[in-house]
């Protein structure tokens, strides 16, 4: 997993109130366990009619916002079913960082396993940040987890909590995998001793 230190880039708008995993992604698009190759049904319904033309006006297609990575997003963002494809295919379209009032807590969790950066924030400064992020192209952000702090295009920052363990994780790229390949040595120390000491359990 790619590691989130500091990231500064476009953030694009998207006020919507109660966007669900099946906007994010819909189901056709979940017959798939690769995480590569989602960003085409990001958002799908929004950005494309039943024909599969594009619609105008979507903010990740306007020129300005097509090269985002922070999304300020309306509350209860990724609320509906657990699919983790909705992180997969907003990460396979750049997008690293997300701010909200509020998640759903599976895809909140979610996130942080695929290397995405989910921040609550109270709902004025929520406002702040998408007024700032009207800005077009100029709507840059600079989101520092290590100081768990955001710089608006003006200079102004804002702090924002984290779970101490959730920040390591990202800080240094691990996810359930690599956390448990951190104690590779103590397993493989185990299953010697187990081998020695019931040597039929290994067949």
């Amino acid at each position: 997993m790619e590691k989130f230190t500091t990231l500064r880039a476009v953030a694009a708008p998207l006020p919507m109130v109660n966007i669900d995993t099946d906007k994010i992604i819909p189901k056709q698009f979940l017959k798939t366990i690769a995480r590569t190759g989602l960003a085409k049904g990001l958002f799908y319904e929004m950005r494309f009619d039943e024909k599969g033309q594009p619609k105008d006006g979507f903010v990740l297609d306007q020129p300005a916002y097509r090269h985002a990575q922070i999304l300020i997003a309306g509350e209860n963002f990724g609320c509906g079913s657990s699919r983790e494809h909705a992180p997969w295919a907003l990460l396979d379209a750049g997008i690293r960082c997300i701010v909200s009032t509020s998640f759903a807590d599976i895809f909140y969790n979610n996130c942080f396993k695929n290397g995405i950066l989910p921040i609550v924030l109270p709902k004025e400064q929520v406002d702040m940040l998408m007024d700032d992020a009207q800005r077009g192209a100029n709507a840059v952000l600079t989101v520092d987890l290590e100081k768990q702090e955001i710089t608006g295009p003006d200079g102004g920052t804002i702090q924002f909590d984290l779970d101490p363990y959730r920040k390591h994780c990202l800080l240094n790229g691990l996810d359930d995998i690599a956390l448990t390949l951190e104690k590779a040595d103590k397993i493989d120390a185990y299953e010697a001793r187990q081998q020695q000491a019931e040597p039929w359990l290994a067949g």
